[in-house]
């Protein structure tokens, strides 16, 4: 998409939007899609679905009336148009309203056709973006009813997607419908915690880009579409997490009641950090080429943040398999303090850094925010609910992993220079003895997966 934009200063528009998105997408939920998945193991299936459908419907209605009276309001105090946010509105009422569909799927074990439900979602998305950014110019018929405003045209290619997605699973939506009030406080009082942990989250992963525009003085806008850019880069570790955490985050309610529970969360655990540290490696050394693929050229210049944001979505998936423990025990308010906590260090830091280092401030500050809710986790964890994690075996893999990491991006990438068949050589070959030597000492618990899969 940075290629079809017509500045870095548009693409740090669209980002700092996203970022509001994303905080929005959090309040408009409240937990209800965790209180689903909490409550469906001891109550009635279709109550629970039918409660947070209607309380879901309900909020979502009121909050699209709310929003357009108040557009003017919101363009004025955000710095951004009116016409971004009509369609950013409308993107926002029916990502939520899909938010128990897509539960319910994962709930059921239907993997495959949310995996396919979502692909589609981001080919829609791509292929829009790609009629109205690209080629609109050649196709008059459809320009003339169109903006010409790229952002905006961006907006709408999005929400048509999501309203395509919220038409192939509004099925769940004509089942009848039993509202009960017990389970629906019930699921407000369980996603309370949810939903300040969520903001908390929010904050961690998105406001660094809206204080970023807040405190920089030259250019801002566009800086912070370049720090976006490359931030993007590191979407392979971001994925890896996000794909470990929905594939997992059911089977860890429904294994909750069995005696060999904490045994198992230990095993999870430690197949995340095998991974994610073979991966971490691996994906760092082919940057150079992912780049590419990603973004335009001109945004190359922030590159440097890119292993520090893998890093720190490799602890914020270590986190995330850690946070097991308040989930299962309902002491959700844990995770909401640790998320403040982490909000708490991604705002101080950012504050306090960003005039000194620029973005670079805010990639260091994001690393650090999850390291430290990580850390925490595990402590709070062994401390109310004790699962056997091989805490040394992860420590010395991360080690490992995080320390190639380094040597090779700041090291050996700028001795032999980004691209070149030296680089590549090194790399690989580093990549190859640390992902053996991780793969060597666990091919005992790498046997134990396979019998069991």
């Amino acid at each position: 998409m940075t290629e079809y934009l017509p500045s870095k200063t548009a693409f740090g528009e669209v980002s700092i939007i996203f970022s509001w998105i994303i905080l929005a997408n959090v309040v408009l939920t409240y937990g209800m899609e965790t209180a689903f998945f909490r409550f469906r193991e001891s109550e009635n299936d279709n109550k629970v679905i039918s409660t947070g459908l209607i309380s879901l419907l309900a909020t979502t209605i009121a909050f699209v009336v709310l929003a357009f009276l108040g557009l003017d309001q919101i363009a004025e105090w955000s710095g951004k148009s009116a016409d971004y946010w009509k369609w950013v509105i409308g993107i926002l009422a029916f990502d939520t309203l899909m938010v128990i569909p897509f539960a319910w799927m994962r709930a059921q074990g239907k993997a495959m056709k949310y995996a396919v439900i979502k692909m589609v979602n981001v080919i829609i998305s791509v292929g829009m973006t790609a009629i109205f950014l690209i080629w609109l110019p050649d196709l008059p018929a459809l320009a003339q009813y169109l903006p010409a405003d790229k952002v905006e045209l961006y907006f709408i290619a999005l929400m048509a997607a999501s309203a395509f997605t919220l038409l192939v699973v509004c099925k769940i939506y004509l089942r009848k419908w039993e509202f009960d009030a017990r389970l629906w406080k019930k699921m407000l009082r369980y996603g309370f915690p949810i939903l300040i942990a969520g903001i908390a989250f929010a904050i961690n992963e998105t406001f660094d880009k809206i204080l970023l525009e807040w405190l920089l003085i030259d250019d801002a806008t566009a800086q912070v579409g370049v720090y976006t850019a490359c931030y993007r880069v590191a979407v392979g570790m971001t994925l890896f997490a996000t794909a470990f955490k929905l594939g997992i985050e059911p089977f860890f309610f429904s294994e909750s009641k069995s005696k060999n529970a904490t045994a198992t969360y230990a095993m999870i655990t430690k197949m995340f950090v095998v991974l994610g540290s073979i991966a971490l490696i691996t994906y760092t050394v082919f940057v150079d080429v992912i780049k590419r693929a990603i973004i335009a050229e001109e945004y190359w210049e922030a590159l440097n943040i890119v292993p520090v944001i893998l890093v720190a979505y490799l602890f914020f998936g270590i986190y995330q398999t850690l946070s097991v423990w308040y989930k299962v025990t309902d002491r959700t308010s844990y995770g909401a303090w640790i998320s403040v906590l982490g909000a708490a260090i991604t705002i101080g830091l950012n504050i306090w850094l960003i005039p000194i280092i620029g973005y670079m401030a805010s990639a260091l500050t994001t690393c650090a925010a999850y390291g430290l809710m990580m850390i925490v986790s595990y402590l709070l964890g062994r401390k109310h609910y004790h699962i056997p994690y091989e805490v040394g075996n992860m420590l010395l893999y991360l080690a490992i992993s995080i320390g190639s990491t380094v040597f090779f991006f700041y090291g050996i990438r700028e001795y032999f220079g980004a691209n070149t068949w030296q680089m590549y050589l090194s790399g690989i070959t580093l990549a190859a003895i640390v992902s053996l030597f991780i793969l060597g000492r666990e091919r005992n618990f790498i046997k134990t997966l396979l019998k069991k899969t």
